[in-house]
């Protein structure tokens, strides 16, 4: 581990270098609200990094909230840095300049640990990259005690298998109190002298029951490919690692100082996240399963946070999040305290995540008082009732042409709906009922405001099924399906000149969910995959513009040959209930069995629901016994106060 007295910053190299690169702009740093710290008055130095481009890194909560926290210690520090851009990095490569943080401008690699938190797996290369830049060796077992310990987080992190080789650690949940206490833990082991080096503090790390390190578990397969099973390989370490939940939201009510970007991001507004997790119960949903249960902030704390946002950041819009907002059990008092709060002002509000079912025009109203109404999500997700049925979504058609007739008939002229492609037990007629659907609802808008000018966009994301889900085990749609049940949807749509014009269409083809759909369930044999694409040039594979099926599928002809796996494997594949899945031994919470029912519920031809547990008797799905946490949900009959305008 790093033994400088002082990082040294790169400003003075890097600063004349930034007119050869596009948006410089992002690689600057100094954005309001930042933290600069004393590097020598800290014991233990952070260098958190989110694998994608600035503007898409920095409006991210989970790293905004763990550098908050961090450097709230007065013997903690922490920084950010992001993934550059291909022209960045060939300059950083030709001048010898490492991978940087934007607070300092230090080297990567002068910090204690480098926590990585992945939103989505297709992350992973830019990763390398990061590694690479920063002269950590790309696997965990070639490091020293002179290289950062790398730490990865965030939903990605529920299967870290694929990237075993290059983490050293991988943390599952929320990161507030564990951030800390693995700080905590660094601490005393540098007080100590640093006993034992780098293998003891990973040791530790895995002896304290809620930090995964992969090195310390063997992975024993089957002659046909599967996996044995995972077994610890030294004593002290558990045969399970548990994801940790932060309970009472209330008393973390990040973040404070929110940052104020310097360049244009993907999300220009502060968010406030106003509960965690969801008991909906969706299928297809790794967020709603892996975040439960639900803890509610309470609507004081949300007040609270709002009004401090504003005032530490400027921003103008805020954004109330969770994965379904209008599921708060006090939202119509939320909303009506903030809009009293803040009518006649330049602040606007927004619920970006809405349920059909949990939608109606009182709430909408008041979250646009201020005369800033913009288009209505909602997402359906399947095209027919019963693909509703197999993904648990309880929502009709009939809910559907309702809710979209409220708001039509209120003034809303755009409504975008969105679907899924290539879910279990799809057919085809079950996504051209999505276009039956769209134009119902394009007739019915103009029934209800007496205009034509109204619009419907039909987004479609295609399917990818996830670890701790009950789809866990489902077999993925081919790409080829996948593009020939869009192809017959488009047409479908265009096809009728009353409607064609008045419905958008946004897909993506089915080439990148099966790379995702690798990455989600993969196992460490995938790790050889993920290097090879890096070696072959692959960089930012969330994006379209860079991302190459052809470089995947060639990588994984390469990387696993010999093997008695391949693409299809780890894609196509349905699992059966015996076979070990590679994040068996990471603890989410969820007992499998509960997962396998609802996994056979799902297949049942009558579509068996399971409704949301907030209001129902527990349908045991373990994770309140299991993680010794219970749902926290209001109403606390609490006003938002102040209740004038501000």
């Amino acid at each position: 581990m790093p033994a400088t007295s002082s990082a040294r910053s790169l400003w003075s190299r890097l600063e004349p270098l930034l007119p050869l690169v596009s948006k410089p702009i992002q690689y600057v740093g100094g954005e309001l609200n930042a933290t600069p710290k004393d590097w020598d008055a800290a014991t233990v130095r952070w260098a958190l990094m989110y694998p994608d481009a600035y503007e898409v890194g920095l409006p991210n909560q989970g790293v905004a909230i763990l550098y908050e926290v961090l450097n709230e210690q007065d013997w903690a520090l922490a920084e950010r840095t992001y993934a550059v851009f291909p022209d960045m990095e060939r300059v950083m490569r030709e001048h010898d300049i490492p991978q940087f943080t934007v607070d300092g401008h230090r080297p990567v690699g002068d910090f204690d640990l480098l926590g990585i938190s992945f939103s989505t797996e297709l992350g992973y290369t830019n990763m390398l990259t990061a590694l690479d830049l920063a002269g950590i060796p790309l696997h965990s077992a070639d490091r020293t005690d002179a290289h950062p310990v790398v730490i990865a987080g965030g939903h990605a992190a529920f299967n870290p298998e694929p990237i075993a080789d290059f983490v050293d650690a991988a943390v599952l949940g929320d990161g507030e109190e564990v951030v800390l206490a693995i700080s905590a833990l660094v601490r005393e082991w540098k007080d100590q002298g640093r006993p034992g080096g780098r293998d003891e503090l990973l040791m530790r790390l895995a002896a304290s029951g809620g930090v995964y390190v992969p090195r310390f578990y063997d992975v024993e397969h089957l002659p046909d490919g599967r996996i044995q099973r995972v077994v610890p390989n030294r004593s002290g370490v558990p045969w399970r690692v548990a994801k940790h939940t932060l309970m009472d939201l209330d008393a973390w009510p990040y973040p404070k100082k929110p940052l104020v970007p310097l360049a244009e991001t993907v999300h220009e507004r502060f968010s406030v996240e106003i509960f965690r997790g969801c008991t909906r119960g969706c299928r297809f949903c790794q967020a709603g399963m892996i975040t439960r249960p639900v803890r509610e902030r309470s609507i004081t704390t949300i007040g609270d946070m709002v009004d401090n946002g504003i005032k530490k950041s400027g921003f103008e819009e805020v954004g109330l999040l969770s994965l379904s907002s209008a599921d708060h059990s006090e939202i119509a008092a939320v909303a009506k305290g903030l809009g009293d709060r803040y009518e006649g002002t330049d602040v606007s509000l927004s619920l970006p995540s809405t349920r059909v079912d949990a939608f109606n025009i009182t709430l909408a109203n008041e979250f646009s008082r201020n005369g800033r109404r913009s288009g209505l999500t909602f997402a359906p997700e399947g095209g027919s009732e019963r693909m509703r049925k197999v993904i648990n979504k309880m929502v009709t058609e009939e809910d559907l042409i309702r809710t979209v007739a409220a708001a039509y008939s209120q003034g809303w002229r755009q409504v975008k709906l969105y679907f899924m492609c290539g879910l279990p037990t799809e057919t085809d007629e079950d996504v051209l009922q999505i276009a039956d659907l769209a134009k119902r609802v394009i007739a019915t808008g103009r029934e209800v405001s007496g205009r034509g000018d109204i619009r419907c966009t039909v987004s479609i994301g295609g399917f990818v099924p996830k670890p701790h889900t009950p789809f866990q085990w489902a077999g993925q749609l081919d790409h080829q399906s996948t593009d020939v049940r869009l192809a017959k949807l488009r047409d479908a749509l265009r096809c009728d000149k009353r409607y064609g014009r008045a419905i958008g269409f946004r897909y993506h083809d089915g080439k990148p969910g099966i790379i995702e759909g690798l990455l989600s369930r993969g196992d460490r044999r995938v790790g050889r995959v993920i290097e090879q694409v890096w070696r072959d040039g692959g960089r930012f594979d969330g994006w379209s513009e860079h991302f190459s099926y052809d470089r995947w599928v060639a990588a994984a002809d390469q990387a696993l040959a010999g093997e008695p796996v391949d693409l299809d494997w780890f894609t196509t594949r349905q699992r059966d209930y015996a076979e070990v899945l590679p994040w068996d031994h990471l603890d989410a919470g969820l007992d499998r069995d509960w997962l396998w029912e609802d996994w056979q519920d799902a297949l049942d031809p009558d579509g068996r629901e399971v409704e949301d547990c907030r209001w129902t008797p527990c349908y045991d799905c373990g994770v309140c016994p299991q993680m010794n946490t219970e749902i926290q949900v209001g109403p606390t009959g609490k006003q938002l106060l102040p209740l004038s305008v501000v």
